[in-house]
Parts: structure tokens; C-alpha cells; sequence
């Protein structure tokens, strides 16, 4: 898929068949196959699933201005990708800066959104610990990008059929040249990192919101946050950032039946809990 009038490439991935419309969107730097279980499960249950690299993330382009680089023209680039699909609305699903994406996604073209599925935004409650956590990783990419490169090229070499999967995930989240890393670092900082709360109280779409506990960087807060602002949303405490990856069956039905439920005729109205 190509947007921006032909100038940036993106790619991504379909599972499934059918109207059911849902778009997985990965977290900061994680190619789109993160989602791959996800996708698939929801796909076997009846879903069209398709799941996205943004520009700077995975197989996509990765240019090196920093203005390329928002979580709203991260947004922009879901609903061309629907526009490309020729799908008039989706299910918009993310993890991180995923999450942040589908909440902006809801705000800009609220029309596209049939459901959300948001897994530990990144708000108000982690600013600190995401500005000490990424401000060294734009700072070396800038002074040290021969060490960037050297880890790049250790990486690329390792042949991702023999480790587990999720090492390999790992390791192509770590194949990013320093000059697009910095770019696209630099434009989250100082971009919009998230709608804010007097829009995000004005969605209107069902959504299933997943905490975690004992995350600095995804504080359950944030997650908290969000699903006290948002008229119409169910809560999912998970055990911890670990277990939709090790042990992912709960959260696999709570999420296939959320899907399901937004794609069944009769809309959900009450707020629940788990």
C-alpha cells in the first residue's frame, strides 16, 4: 500500500475473508507480525484481519525526516490502509503505541471505527519514564550511530527460522539504520502522542481496554484512565505485560468475543468489568 501520493510504501498483512473488519497495529519500533497469533485467532473465528507496519516500523518505508513520523499521520495511514481495502469500517486494535494509534484513529475519522481494542496506552501517567526511556535512544542514534549500524549488522544475521519467535520479533525491532531510528524518534517526541482526554471522552465506539500491572513505561493507570473516559468500554486486567504472549487463551476469547460483539448487529451499551 502506498499513501502520501505514492512517495511512502507500507505494508501489511491479510488473515481471513469477510466484512468483519479488523487492523491490528503494533507498538514503538515492533514489526507487524507481533500480531500474528492474534491476527489468526481472530481470523479462524470469523474476522478479516489485517495487521499494519507504519511507516518507520518493519518491511515499510523508513524515511529520515522527522516530520514523517506522528502518532497522527500514524492514524492517517489506518485510514488509507481502509481506504485501500475498500472497508468502510474496522475493529482498530493496538499494543503501546498501537493503542495511542487507535484512540487517534477514533478522533480523526470516528466514521471508520466500528470497535477498539486498546492493549497499555502510553498517557498522561508515563510521560517521565518515556522521555528517560527513549530520549538516550534518540540522543545515540545522533552521536553514536556506528554503534546502532554494528548492532544492525550482529542482528541481521541471525537467522530468524531458529529462534523462538518472539526473540526474532526482538531482533527486528533492533533493525532500524540510525539515521530513520532518530527521525522517527525525534517526530514522536514532539509530536501529538495521543488524543487528548476531552476528545478521547467523546468517542463513542465500543472499545476493550487490556492493563497491565507492574509496567513503569504502560502504567495500569493509563489503561484505567482511558476506560473511565470512554462512554462505552469494557476492562481486562491482565496478570502482567507477559501473559497475552506466554499464556494469551483468556485474552484470545476476550478479544474474539469483543470483535464479534461489534460486528453483531445489536451495538453494546453498558459499561463492564473484569
Amino acid at each position: 500500500m502506498e499513501t502520501d501520493g505514492g512517495r511512502d510504501r507500507l505494508e501489511y498483512t491479510e488473515y481471513g475473508t469477510g466484512d468483519a473488519w479488523v487492523v491490528l497495529l503494533p507498538g514503538l519500533l515492533i514489526p507487524r507480525r507481533m500480531h500474528d497469533h492474534l491476527a489468526r485467532t481472530l481470523a479462524a473465528n470469523g474476522a478479516h484481519v489485517v495487521t499494519l507496519d507504519f511507516l518507520g516500523h518493519g518491511r515499510s518505508d523508513k524515511p529520515d525526516d522527522p516530520f514523517a513520523y506522528s502518532v497522527t499521520s500514524f492514524a492517517r495511514q489506518v485510514v488509507a490502509l481502509l481506504d485501500e481495502l475498500g472497508a468502510g469500517q474496522a475493529v482498530i486494535g493496538g499494543t503501546s503505541l498501537g493503542a495511542n494509534v487507535a484512540l487517534e484513529v477514533a478522533a480523526i475519522a470516528p466514521e471508520r471505527v466500528r470497535g477498539l481494542i486498546v492493549e497499555m496506552p502510553v498517557l498522561d501517567n508515563a510521560l517521565e519514564v518515556a522521555i528517560v526511556s527513549f530520549a538516550p535512544l534518540l540522543l545515540g542514534a545522533r552521536v553514536f550511530p556506528f554503534a546502532f549500524s554494528g548492532l544492525r549488522f550482529v542482528t541481521r544475521r541471525v537467522p530468524r527460522g531458529v529462534v523462538p519467535w518472539w526473540i526474532g520479533i526482538g531482533l527486528d525491532t533492533l533493525d532500524h539504520k540510525p539515521g530513520p531510528l532518530a527521525a522517527y524518534v525525534h517526530g514522536l517526541f514532539f509530536g501529538r502522542v495521543a488524543p487528548p482526554a476531552s476528545e478521547r471522552r467523546r468517542i463513542q465506539a465500543p472499545t476493550l481496554v487490556v492493563g497491565h500491572p507492574r509496567d513503569p513505561l504502560h502504567p495500569a493507570s493509563d489503561a484505567e484512565m482511558v476506560a473511565s473516559e470512554l462512554p462505552n468500554t469494557t476492562f481486562v486486567k491482565a496478570t502482567s505485560i507477559l501473559e497475552w504472549r506466554r499464556s494469551p487463551e483468556r485474552l484470545d476469547l476476550a478479544a474474539t468475543k469483543f470483535v464479534l460483539d461489534c460486528w453483531r448487529p445489536a451495538r453494546r451499551t453498558r459499561r463492564t468489568a473484569n
